[in-house]
């Protein structure tokens, strides 16, 4: 999926979701781009090239998180993101690191199985057809079924038996008719259903974070799911349909290789607040221990190992690692030497400006103010934004930002909601019309917060 892709034309792609961060942008297309140019080369060679890890470093809300996520969708990579903090040493009250694979895994099979439904859908459709007009027309079941039968044994049939089969044939046939001209829509129809078996829990310890996993689906294959009868509506029906035939035509075994090459070959994960393991070299507190032991149980895994997963044993050799962190009371020296090795490439993302926050208010397609826009007009709202409104509000999100936490550009989300609060409130009652926002309008939404300094810091 990426193969057709330059770093150039990658940054352009990530132009269009995310503001600044030029050289965050041209590290992460290179090392997307790397991973086309090993697929070209020789197997011995290629099994030798390993992927060049990365460190970002900047403060929250600078984009850190949607530039690796958008960088995933591009390529259509399995992505998981997670914290560093959530992870303990094993030993120790916490998550195992490598379950980090097992859930990118999962993600991996899941993307693979609803491609794999992608491509069988009209075939899907086409059958789950067939079984709804068995269910609306039993009759007509036993003669679909039999069809070649009676065409070996038909010169021996009746011709009272011959019409009987032509004037169900028919029937279905108006059936099929009524159905896809959506008549048949407001009919029940009974169907078997997968009733959902029992729920056993079971408690692992740590380092052994998979047993739970395995446990269930033992328990699963011990007590198979019963089977009950349902009423629905026939669209309803119709769907669960295609989501039965659906499964059946997916081959879980090619389903399982290919994500499983997916996940070793292009799988990135997103390990956040990497900086929050980090222990200080002069430090001596005890929770220093257990952080360390972190980036000692991390390092096998980011520099090669073999997971055990419900899917079978995952390299992690290819895997691309993005790591990030403020840094703010550490620095990337701190870690302990072996993971420096692993994370060879630094880049430091930068504050957010002014500009840069009407940028992000005016330029993505995913831009705040055409989400808030575009829910409003479900209300016949029409919202209109001018230029001195917004960069009134770009204005007010740094001068917050300056004088409380830098946020970034999260704090455009409590700006705008403090907005257009009382609007989305009255909007339903309004019926129709046109809201201005422009300098004016968000000085007097604003006016409370910018006058007392000590509210900013509760509500902003």
């Amino acid at each position: 999926m990426d193969a057709a892709l330059t770093p150039r034309e990658i940054v352009k792609e990530l132009d269009k979701f995310i503001i600044g961060q030029k050289e965050a942008k041209r590290m992460v297309a290179i090392a997307l781009r790397n991973r086309w140019r090993r697929r070209q080369l020789e197997p011995e060679l290629r099994e030798e090239v390993a992927p060049k890890n990365i460190i970002m470093i900047g403060p929250t809300g600078v984009g850190k998180t949607e530039v690796a996520r958008r960088l995933a969708n591009l390529a259509g990579s399995p992505f998981s993101k997670v914290e560093a903090s959530k992870f303990t040493e094993i030993g120790y009250v916490g998550r195992d690191v490598e379950s980090m694979i097992r859930d990118l895994m999962e993600i991996g099979v899941n993307m693979v199985t609803q491609e794999e439904r992608d491509n069988v859908q009209d075939k899907a459709r086409e059958m789950a057809e067939e079984a709804l007009l068995d269910l609306l027309l039993p009759s007509s079941k036993s003669k679909r079924k039999d069809t070649g039968q009676q065409q070996e044994t038909a010169a021996q049939s009746t011709e009272v038996s011959q019409g009987e089969q032509t004037e169900t044939m028919t029937t279905r046939e108006k059936f099929r008719q009524m159905w896809r001209e959506g008549k048949l829509d407001e009919r029940y129809v009974e169907l078997e259903v997968e009733g959902s078996g029992p729920q056993v829990g079971v408690m692992s310890m740590p380092g052994m974070g998979d047993m739970e996993m395995q446990m269930q689906d033992m328990f699963s294959k011990m007590f198979p799911k019963k089977k009950k009868t349902r009423k629905m509506r026939v669209p309803e029906a119709f769907e669960y349909l295609v989501q039965q035939e659906s499964d059946r035509l997916i081959d879980q075994d090619k389903v399982m290789e290919m994500a499983k090459d997916r996940v070793e070959q292009s799988g990135i994960i997103f390990i956040d607040e990497l900086d929050k393991v980090c222990s200080k070299q002069d430090s001596g507190q005890q929770s220093d221990v257990s952080r360390e032991g972190v980036q000692r149980d991390l390092l096998p895994v980011v520099e090669g190992c073999v997971v055990n997963t419900k899917y079978g044993m995952i390299r992690t050799d290819h895997i691309l690692f993005i790591a990030s962190g403020a840094f703010h009371y550490s620095k990337p020296s701190d870690l302990v030497p072996e993971l420096q090795g692993r994370f060879p490439l630094r880049v430091e993302l930068s504050a957010l400006s002014q500009e840069e926050f009407y940028r992000i208010l005016t330029e993505p397609q995913n831009a705040l103010t055409k989400q808030y826009e575009a829910m409003l007009a479900t209300e016949a709202v029409e919202v209109e934004y001018t230029e001195d409104g917004l960069r009134e509000m770009a204005r007010f999100a740094q001068k917050i930002n300056e004088d409380t936490e830098n946020i970034g550009a999260r704090r455009l989300y409590t700006l705008m909601e403090r907005v257009l609060h009382d609007l989305s409130f009255e909007a339903p009652d309004m019926g129709s019309g046109r809201v201005s926002v422009d300098a004016e309008y968000v000085q007097d939404k604003l006016r409370d917060i910018q006058e007392d300094r000590d509210l900013t810091r509760y509500i902003l």
